[in-house]
């Protein structure tokens, strides 16, 4: 084994440099560290809408350590999440405080789609990552002219729905956030099977098991950045966008023209409308739809 390490050339070794642990990997003339003193900063106490997370229970608490880990160093999802943020918190929390939402379920939103408009290999989409079913009984419109999914201002609200009606249901704003990810059904069969009355007695599903962590990481992480290393300048930040709003009681066949009649191309209109899912808008009966122009930054 020794000639073999000594033919390979390699060390390894944990180095000490103040307070920061380094991992040196050493193959030949190449040497590799990896800084992992953020790794130090696992909070004390933390809090899910004012629910205290029992980070005494070691399984809770490495949990959160693993989530806090990975997401401190997915630099490139952390940062476009905070850049995006900016822009899009401040449409997000007014209708989370409206229906009496806590604000931390903005972080729910962050780790769903990364605060955009995805579509998820599962069907999932939107911000808020509705499927066909739950947007249905929702009453969400999708179809092929529009799919309210997209639209945030909506999307949000009927997200908001969602957390009131299983709020109701388990008592728990945490058990209310898995749930999202879970379902109500799936959530209450597992809670009487396993005769526990809370999200973190649960044996679940992995993806489910880490949902809330991830949530409660991201909540972290996006609340401390300069903590966590995570500095923006202000001007590096995607700011919110002016526009007008144009309310749309009948058919337009013809989006493209519609587009240029409003000063802006297709590209842009869809853009800012991303539920306008074709070429043409047929209204529904006695419906409205607010089409947002922008009046900068096109």
């Amino acid at each position: 084994m020794n000639r073999t390490i000594k033919k390979l050339g390699i060390i390894t070794g944990v180095i000490l440099i103040g307070s920061t642990f380094v991992f040196s990997t050493s193959t030949g003339t190449n040497t590799q560290s990896v800084d992992i003193k953020n790794h130090i900063y696992l909070p004390n106490t933390i809090n899910f809408a004012g629910e205290k997370t029992p980070l005494h229970i070691v399984d809770v608490r490495e949990r959160l350590d693993r989530e806090m880990i990975i997401n401190i160093n997915l630099h490139a999802s952390t940062i476009i999440s905070l850049k995006r943020a900016h822009r899009y918190f401040p449409i997000i929390e007014p209708i989370l405080k409206k229906n009496g939402i806590p604000d931390d379920f903005k972080y729910l939103a962050v780790i769903e789609s990364t605060l955009s408009n995805a579509t998820s290999s599962a069907g999932a989409r939107g911000f808020w990552q509705f499927m066909d079913g739950t947007a249905k009984d929702f009453n969400m419109e999708v179809n092929e002219y529009v799919d309210e999914r997209y639209n945030l201002e909506i999307a949000t609200q009927k997200a908001c729905e969602y957390f009131l009606k299983a709020k109701q249901r388990f008592g728990s704003w945490t058990l209310a956030a898995a749930s999202y990810n879970r379902g109500m059904a799936g959530v209450t069969k597992q809670l009487e099977l396993q005769m526990v009355d809370n999200y973190y007695d649960l044996f679940i599903a992995e993806e489910t098991s880490r949902y809330v962590f991830r949530i409660l990481a991201l909540k972290e992480i996006m609340s401390n950045t300069e903590k966590y290393g995570f500095v923006l300048p202000e001007n590096t930040l995607y700011q919110p966008i002016k526009t007008k709003t144009i309310a749309v009681n009948y058919n337009i066949d013809n989006l493209y023209q519609f587009s240029k009649d409003q000063g802006i191309n297709y590209k842009i209109l869809k853009l800012h409308n991303p539920w306008l899912r074709g070429t043409e808008l047929k209204v529904t009966e006695g419906k409205t739809y607010n089409i947002e122009i922008p009046t900068e930054g096109y």
